[in-house]
Formats: structure tokens, C-alpha cells, sequence
């Protein structure tokens, strides 16, 4: 099986990475899913998608889940009964799920070319073009578009615009972290990122900011 990498953010946050290197029988092989998800993996049309979805149950598995454990609210954000916080992501050959005891969110994507063309989409593309590298451009926009799909999928309201109420914060390659906050109608929220490059992925995962007691 292929655990590719575990990081522990702190004593009750924890990443699991899966690379996707398993036929999909090979991936139902000791997996026991609800009917209701038995009946969703078979309707996909891409078994790269379903490697996926069984990927993810096997990340659960290596922290003592199993599918059940895991459900969905009306939003289709993913809950465990147990009431920690998880977040799921999968594209292409990497899955990804983070547990935490607070608000949290993941998202993993193949870093191309062609997010320049949808980048003014979901952020103010000026502040990249001044940057002369290409390469590095294509990375910093890959980066904040997971930034952004994490607290998409953390904050999980309707109407949330990834261009409109989701601000990452500028920062340097070098560091893999920044800030970022979201503000949606009556709603304000500051989260801290962390980010990873790896055989031509991006992950990002979003942390809530605790509030100070007093506020």
C-alpha cells in the first residue's frame, strides 16, 4: 500500500498523503464501504476517480476509520461521527485527508500550465505577472488556488466566491507557509496555510486561527 507521507502539524492536526499506485481491485481489498458510497463509487465514470475514492477510505483506515465512520452534510462537506474535523482531496495519483480537533481544509493538484488562463478567476493575476519566471508563477498560483480550495471547502457556506471573499496572503517558496482569511457576509475568519511541492503536485491545508478568549 502507498502511504506516501504523514506530517503531524501538531499534537492533534495530522496530513496523510496516499500515492495512487494500486489497481482499483487491488484498492477494495479489505475495504468494507456503506451502501450509500458502494452505490456513489459505482456510478463513476472514471475509475482514476474511483482509485481515488477508495484511496481516501484507506487513508481512514491507517488512523482506525473505517467508511462508516465518515459522513456528509447537506453541503456535501465530510464529517466523522466521532466529531473531529476532516477534509478530502484527491487528483489525479495523490489523495490526501486531514483530522483535526478544529476547522480545517486540503487540497491537492497537479501543478500546469494551464491554470494561467483561469488564474484572474480567482485572484488578482497583476500581482504574478510582474514576476519573471514563469515556472515560479505557475507554482505561486497553483499554491494559492489550493490556499483557496481549502477554505472553500473549510468555511463551506453558499455563495462563497474564491475571488471575492477569499484572501491569501503574499509569501516566499522558501518558507511553505502563510495567512490567509476569509470574510463572507456575516462571517470573518483567518486561518494559517501550509504548503508542499512534490513530483509535480501542490498540497495545501488550512488551519482556523483559535480566537483569543476574550474575543
Amino acid at each position: 500500500m502507498s502511504l506516501y507521507k504523514t506530517i503531524t502539524v501538531n499534537s492533534t492536526t495530522k496530513v496523510l498523503i496516499w500515492k495512487i499506485e494500486e489497481s482499483y481491485d487491488e484498492l477494495k481489498e479489505g475495504i468494507i464501504l456503506t451502501d450509500k458510497s458502494t452505490a456513489r463509487v459505482s456510478n463513476m465514470k472514471s475509475e482514476l476517480h474511483q482509485r481515488g475514492f477508495l484511496s481516501i477510505r484507506h487513508l481512514l483506515a491507517s488512523e482506525g476509520y473505517t467508511d462508516h465512520d465518515l459522513y456528509y452534510d447537506e453541503n456535501g462537506k465530510p464529517h466523522l461521527h466521532n466529531g473531529l474535523r476532516i477534509s478530502i482531496t484527491h487528483s489525479f495519483t495523490f489523495s490526501a485527508i486531514i483530522i483535526s480537533d478544529i476547522e480545517v481544509g486540503i487540497d491537492v493538484e497537479k501543478k500546469r500550465e494551464k491554470i494561467l488562463r483561469i488564474a484572474h478567476k480567482f485572484t488578482a493575476i497583476e500581482d504574478y505577472q510582474r514576476l519573471n519566471d514563469q515556472d515560479v508563477i505557475v507554482r505561486k498560483l497553483t499554491i494559492v488556488w489550493c490556499a483557496k480550495e481549502s477554505l472553500y471547502k473549510s468555511f463551506n457556506r453558499a455563495g462563497l466566491t474564491f475571488l471575492n471573499h477569499i484572501n491569501v496572503e503574499d509569501f516566499s517558496l522558501c518558507y511553505n507557509e502563510t495567512t490567509a482569511m476569509v470574510d463572507f457576509e456575516d462571517k470573518k475568519e483567518s486561518y494559517h496555510i501550509w504548503f508542499l511541492e512534490f513530483e509535480d503536485f501542490t498540497c495545501a491545508y488550512a488551519l482556523l486561527n483559535k480566537r483569543k478568549k476574550n474575543e
